[in-house]
């Protein structure tokens, strides 16, 4: 089973903002042009969402912010720079959660610039939970930027796409963004955004938009927000699983991360994590080869390409 990578940041009750740019085996290394951009990528996310907590802004605020610059780089796979389906096409994912519960998602979405803003306007101006494929009416009533589909396709997941189909490889489908957050109150939040899996069937939904699965957050306990082979994080319930085996078995984070991650490995899964939690580190864990990830505490930023 492969080891999992673990890095820890924060401490104390600090404000504290962790973000992901995906988990996996990458096809071909970075050539130094593509380092230098997910570097820089990375550091103006964690300058958008930490600015917000350093203003004493809430989490949700936070996770919202550094999500929706993850979704605009198209170094990550969500929104701009999006995996396709097998068709040439973009499907969308997102979800949101605060620690108090409330929560918001979407999927399908091919039109909004900016999933994570449709998965917040759910939580904040509707009744309910999941909406698949909003209409342009409802993005329109809650106020959410459209964009033409084409504006999500890169030349870059182009060839991607023919490169798989020519020659096909698991290991290389992956692909999600996520952050997750503790702001000066104590509160917790966790944001998670993805355009699927290269070569994915249309209409495929993977753990992504699925509360409990791809995203968690309760105040009492942990802020989680994953990536990896979305099939296994749902049966898993992974990041809820995190938040109950620190809640109800003891564990630590770092303890019910790795936990957690050699059981979709032990049922051939793989991938990472982020978490915060109430008090103490914060952390960043994976299984799969490595992951783009990053932090921002009151030492400063860390990112990791």
């Amino acid at each position: 089973m492969t080891e999992t990578i673990l890095r820890s940041f924060g401490q104390s009750t600090e404000p504290l903002l962790i973000v992901h740019g995906g988990a996996g085996h990458r096809s071909t290394p970075l050539t130094s042009d593509g380092t230098a951009s997910a570097h820089a990528a990375l550091e103006k996310i964690l300058e958008a969402g930490y600015s917000v907590l350093s203003a004493g802004g809430s989490a949700v605020d936070a996770v919202v912010a550094a999500v929706r610059e993850l979704e605009d780089a198209p170094d990550f796979n969500a929104g701009h720079g999006a995996a396709l389906t097998a068709s040439g096409t973009v499907e969308l994912d997102a979800s949101i959660m605060a620690g108090d519960g409330r929560s918001g998602a979407v999927t399908g979405v091919s039109t909004a610039r900016n999933p994570i803003s449709v998965a917040r306007a759910v939580m904040d101006k509707t009744d309910h939970l999941l909406f698949a494929t909003p209409t342009h009416e409802q993005l329109s009533k809650w106020d959410v930027e459209t964009v033409d589909p084409e504006y999500f396709i890169t030349e870059k997941r182009r060839e991607e796409l023919a490169t798989f189909q020519k020659q096909p490889d698991a290991l290389l489908q992956h692909g999600t963004v996520g952050a997750v957050a503790r702001d000066a109150d104590g509160n917790l939040a966790a944001a998670t955004s993805t355009g699927g899996i290269v070569n994915q069937e249309p209409g495929r939904v993977g753990d992504t938009p699925l509360v409990g699965a791809g995203t968690f957050a309760d105040d009492g306990t942990v802020a989680v927000s994953c990536t990896g082979t979305g099939e296994v994080f749902m049966t898993e319930v992974a990041a809820h699983s995190v938040h109950d085996r620190v809640s109800l078995g003891g564990a630590s984070p770092n303890e019910a991360a790795v936990a957690v991650l050699d059981r979709i490995a032990i049922r051939g899964g793989m991938g990472g994590m982020i978490v915060i939690p109430t008090s103490g580190t914060g952390l960043a864990a994976y299984n799969s080869g490595d992951m783009f990830y990053g932090s921002f505490d009151s030492t400063g930023t860390y990112t990791h390409v």
